[in-house]
């Protein structure tokens, strides 16, 4: 355990202090961050992804049936279930929502999954197996699925926008809703006005858009964090192995996306007030305890139990802090900063003690 806090946990916790201490004297300005987090969302996360998801193999996967289908349906559960519940107990927005479920909904597998997995059970086939398939559910559903929310939610702010702008019978911009909150003027010209021309004319072609669905769906499939982990898992599941002499060329990149991530939170968390209120309780909590929790349940509801090394490496497995990604996709989008980075940075910290937690917890409860 001494092993993972030195070489793990600390690294992550001092690199993400200097992104904080580098945002606080100015060190990156706003073009730069965004230039560090379309680094890592564009280009290093997704080979990173790509690369370790192309790894698993079908026999794999077919190894253990129940184990596969607990870890899919588990972490889209839990992943869902982050979404709706920050949407009703914190009134969020779809988006917002969204990058919430990417953050407390999804652990870092990834980054940690190996570096904590490893010196506890060992570099095992079982090890690789629980790690391969929280793995591909993190990077290759719930990521597609985030990305997909987020393009809903602006799709349907854009309508709402379309909405509020209308014009009058003298040719001036007026708000169709005033719970809508949109800055229009209405004593604006709509023929010299270029920014009321923009919007009533998005009015008026509102018929025309495509469904918002299918327009938010393959937006969503545009982005390389998207396209890059489904086309993995397309791979694994027709039997088509990447060659090994490509994997250097992949790796090289995707060593860039652990580090540069971690930096960048601790930018994003510099440019917001640090928050540890409910909502930051409550992820830290949804993530480190209640979502370990349900697994350790229903995985001995299901006789996972007899085994005590899988399932504990399971529950280990879905107890990591959140994933990078989502605050690298929240910062890159201005979505949730200020909770996500906060959250972020708690629950790494946090997950030095949960660690212990549910090492000493799933044989106890298991017997």
């Amino acid at each position: 355990m001494t092993k993972i806090l030195i070489d793990d946990i600390i690294p992550i916790i001092v690199i993400m202090a200097l992104g904080y201490v580098c945002g606080k004297l100015s060190y990156f300005d706003n073009d730069q961050r965004q230039g560090l987090n379309k680094l890592v969302l564009n280009i290093a996360l997704p080979a990173a992804l790509f690369i370790s998801i192309v790894k698993a193999t079908r026999e794999m996967l077919a190894q253990d049936a129940v184990l596969t289908i607990l870890g899919f349906i588990g972490i889209i559960v839990m992943f869902m279930l982050s979404y709706y519940l920050c949407r009703l107990m914190f009134h969020h927005s779809i988006q917002e929502a969204a990058v919430c479920a990417l953050i407390a909904g999804s652990p870092t597998i990834g980054f940690l999954g190996f570096a904590a997995l490893d010196p506890i059970y060992g570099d095992t086939v079982s090890t690789n197996l629980v790690i391969a398939i929280i793995s591909i559910v993190v990077n290759a559903v719930t990521i597609p699925i985030g990305m997909y929310l987020i393009n809903l939610g602006q799709s349907k702010d854009r309508e709402r926008l379309s909405k509020a702008a209308v014009t009058n019978s003298k040719g001036q911009v007026s708000i169709a809703n005033p719970k809508d909150d949109i800055a229009v003027d209405p004593n604006k010209d709509a023929k010299t006005d270029k920014t009321a021309e923009v919007m009533i004319s998005k009015s008026s072609n509102m018929g025309k858009k495509k469904n918002q669905n299918l327009e938010a769906l393959i937006n969503a499939l545009k982005q390389p964090v998207c396209w890059a982990p489904l086309l993995a898992i397309v791979l694994v599941l027709i039997g088509v192995r990447v060659p090994s002499g490509f994997a250097p060329t992949f790796d090289l990149i995707a060593k860039a996306n652990s580090g540069v991530a971690v930096l960048a939170a601790g930018l994003a968390l510099s440019t917001v007030k640090f928050s540890l209120g409910w909502e930051t309780i409550w992820n830290t909590f949804y993530r480190l305890i209640l979502t370990p929790a349900a697994f350790l349940g229903v995985g001995l509801l299901l006789g996972m139990g007899s085994n005590v090394n899988k399932l504990s490496m399971l529950v280990m497995a879905v107890a990591l802090p959140p994933a990078f990604s989502g605050i690298i996709i929240s910062s890159r989008y201005n979505i949730y900063v200020k909770e996500g980075a906060s959250t972020t940075a708690v629950s790494t910290v946090a997950f030095a003690v949960t660690c212990l937690l549910w090492i000493w917890l799933v044989p106890l409860c298991c017997h």
